[in-house]
């Protein structure tokens, strides 16, 4: 499957089929391993209520990202996904860090691997990502998605951090995997 195919979907249904990919940005990233879905009809997207100036790279075209910074201190990178001109990304959480490390360490100030990339503010960080990537392609220098050789097995849990829709499984997770943002979420 290429990228072509995956962001041609919407979030959720694209969001599962990220996990495995292997996210890098100059050569430094890693698989991903937790993502959570969007929409435009989430009360929790920031597409919700229509496209604005902080916004738009979520309407597309899909396949560039979608970055935003959270609370006024992280940078947190989604993909955007589905038809152009309807809202939807998915947020990359966390990646298991593979190209790099040295890298990563430093810009995040931290040897320990399993911080380097433990969270979509982390991870932003780590792959050195910034307001200036928004509307990025992602399938063009600096960034490159390489896809697994065989999709990794899931679990659906609720999303982290939101207070609206909170309860939707729209969090997925590469199963077992030991670099998560958090624990896994019943639903």
């Amino acid at each position: 499957m290429t990228l072509g195919d995956v962001v041609a979907r919407s979030s959720l249904d694209a969001a599962p089929l990220l996990l495995g990919w292997t996210l890098l940005v100059d050569g430094v990233g890693g698989r991903i391993v937790e993502v959570e879905a969007y929409t435009e009809d989430d009360p929790a997207s920031h597409a919700y209520g229509g496209p604005t100036a902080r916004n738009a790279a979520m309407f597309g075209p899909p396949g560039r990202l979608y970055v935003y910074r959270s609370y006024g201190i992280h940078w947190c990178a989604n993909v955007v996904c589905g038809a152009e001109g309807v809202g939807g990304a998915v947020l990359l959480r966390s990646l298991e860090p593979t190209h790099g490390l040295g890298t990563m360490a430093s810009r995040r100030g931290l040897e320990e691997p399993t911080l380097l990339c433990s969270g979509p503010g982390r991870l932003a960080e780590a792959l050195g990502i910034t307001g200036a990537d928004d509307g990025a392609a992602l399938d063009r220098p600096p960034f490159a998605l390489v896809p697994p050789a065989a999709p990794p097995a899931f679990d659906a849990t609720p999303r982290i951090g939101i207070s609206r829709a909170a309860d939707a499984p729209w969090r997925f997770v590469v199963r077992g995997s030991p670099w998560l943002s958090r624990g896994r979420r019943r639903a």
